[in-house]
């Protein structure tokens, strides 16, 4: 689900009851431990961290009138998503968050590619969130990216 909301604030304000702590408290994590130098803002319907184009002109190579994007938080249908290039694109962090998991939660880990996904808001690990997202700075997200495009 895609929603409308023009600013974050916006998008916390329009989540149901029952999502709304848990979508705020992992934004307050996510504001609190990301390098700076990301710019938060609306990507997709999502809450979004991006590189700016102040920082990174060239932009998203598929739509380059946007900001690279990095990170995103998403109030689905049945589940918070949790969107991260770091997992995507860097297998060491993968590892370390897949190994690292079960010492914050008992239940199995759902994710994909570059998305995990929490169906019990009560069980989502933010101390663990705040250490993912500290693990990749703005230079090292565009370096990934860069080096990857010049494979393809």
């Amino acid at each position: 689900m895609q929603s409308a909301a023009t600013s974050p604030q916006q998008y916390l304000e329009e989540l149901p009851d029952d999502r709304k702590a848990a979508m705020t408290k992992l934004r307050e994590v996510i504001v609190e431990n990301l390098p700076p130098g990301f710019s938060e803002r609306m990507t997709y319907g999502m809450l979004g961290w991006v590189v700016p184009h102040e920082t990174y002109p060239a932009g998203y190579h598929c739509t380059p009138e946007l900001p690279l994007p990095f990170l995103s938080i998403a109030s689905q249908k049945n589940f918070i998503a949790l969107y991260t290039m770091s997992i995507y694109a860097d297998k060491s962090i993968h590892d370390w968050f897949v190994a690292e998991y079960p010492n914050y939660v008992k239940t199995r880990l759902d994710m994909g590619k570059g998305c995990v996904r929490f169906k019990n808001v009560t069980t989502i690990p933010y101390e663990l969130i705040g250490q993912l997202v500290s693990k990749m700075t703005v230079q090292e997200w565009i370096d990934i990216y860069e080096s990857n495009l010049k494979t393809k």
